[in-house]
């Protein structure tokens, strides 16, 4: 296949069909992005596989051609991990683009990159299209390695919007679940249900466990040990396991290396790993800096559901803790630990303990009356939830 065969298959706007989108719109993804359309800063989505950012961009892309009646020649979009394009640069796929739909250089562009750090060198290739082309550039991935600049080629250039699993209003939004005021007493039933699903969206529409299970085979295989020469594929996958069952918990590298009987190291680099992919979020421990560096780290299944699949549907005061760390999480919260006792979160002077429809025992009382914060709140429920997000 040549790549204007190629080119026109991934574009079949160019042809007058519009974006083919098999899920829900997300307003509250979708709605800080469209602006941004407009501004010259290089557009950065990144996420767990399968969380939506393919979909954004379609969204984007219709957006464009019939709310800002772009010629939909002028948008272009290309997966980088489409094997025809190993061997070829960002550079000469745009050149390329432009030499078969007889683009000018004084013509902008929307680039849509897929999976962008597929490509060799992703950063220079982007500061050079930002610097000398009328360019508008959107590019995603699913490993945080995008985020990182060491070179700081994209200072200045940027913005990083990072898409979650959905959230239980989206849940409700894609489940088509619509509760009066009057029967909002049905939110504890959906939000249980909620914890069970998770917020990955196919799954959420469809419901396989299968999927979700080849979700985390996909991530495993690809982004984790071909990608980065695992020689070790069992210990790998027995890790993961080792995670969820932790989830919303502290972990010891130290001990998960005894466990699975591979050196501190290997332990160490794996759990980047699975923190780069977003499988996982850690969290370290509120403190002095020498206390953070010594203390073992929470973990946190990015969405829930993917939890459930490996390691079954239980502690469901886990699964609440997890879903409110995904929600706050962008506030950079840490964890309280004072004489053998936890509090679940502090953050911005906030105090926060999730206690799924259970109490705080007497030690755990005593440290959140006495640590001082401006606002302390307790969570028992999805009501609690509610009120404090329409606090937050």
């Amino acid at each position: 296949m040549d790549l204007k065969e190629l080119f026109y298959q991934y574009n079949p706007w160019w042809l007058g069909e519009m974006p083919v989108i098999a899920t829900i719109e997300r307003p509250t993804v979708l709605a800080p992005l469209y602006p941004l359309l407009k501004t010259r800063d290089v557009i950065m989505l990144s996420g767990l596989r399968r969380v939506g950012k393919t979909t954004t961009i379609k969204y984007l892309i219709r957006h464009l051609i019939q709310q800002q009646k772009i010629n939909p020649v002028l948008c272009f979009y290309i997966s980088m991990d489409d094997y025809q394009l190993k061997s070829i640069s960002i550079i000469d796929v745009i050149n390329e683009y432009r030499k078969i739909m007889k683009i000018t250089f004084q013509e902008k562009i929307f680039v849509f990159l897929d999976e962008i750090t597929y490509a060799n060198d992703f950063q220079i290739q982007l500061k050079n299209l930002y610097d000398k082309e009328n360019v508008k550039c959107i590019v995603s991935s699913s490993s945080s390695s995008l985020l990182k600049d060491d070179s700081a080629y994209l200072t200045g250039r940027k913005r990083i919007i990072e898409i979650n699993p959905l959230n239980f209003e989206e849940y409700l939004l894609f489940k088509n679940i619509h509760v009066s005021f009057a029967d909002r007493g049905l939110l504890d039933t959906y939000f249980l249900e909620y914890l069970r699903t998770g917020g990955i969206p196919e799954y959420v529409l469809h419901g396989d466990r299968e999927y979700l299970m080849g979700l985390v085979d996909d991530i495993i295989t690809k982004d984790i040990i071909a990608k980065h020469g695992i020689r070790q594929p069992g210990v790998i996958k027995e890790f993961f396991i080792l995670l969820m069952e932790h989830a919303g918990k502290q972990i010891s590298v130290n001990k998960i290396a005894n466990i699975l009987k591979i050196s501190v190291d290997s332990a160490k680099r794996y759990l980047t790993l699975f923190e780069e992919t977003y499988l996982i979020h850690l969290m370290p421990r509120f403190g002095k800096t020498n206390e953070i560096l010594l203390s073992t780290k929470k973990v946190y299944a990015t969405d829930v559901g993917i939890r459930n699949a490996v390691v079954g549907f239980r502690d469901k005061g886990a699964l609440f803790e997890n879903i409110v760390f995904m929600t706050i999480k962008q506030h950079q919260p840490r964890y309280l630990y004072q004489d053998q006792t936890e509090i679940d979160f502090i953050f911005n002077n906030t105090l926060l303990e999730v206690k799924y429809h259970a109490e705080l025992n007497e030690k755990q009382m005593q440290l959140f009356d006495s640590f001082p914060a401006r606002r302390k709140v307790i969570l028992k429920n999805y009501a609690d939830f509610q009120k404090f997000l329409e606090h937050d």
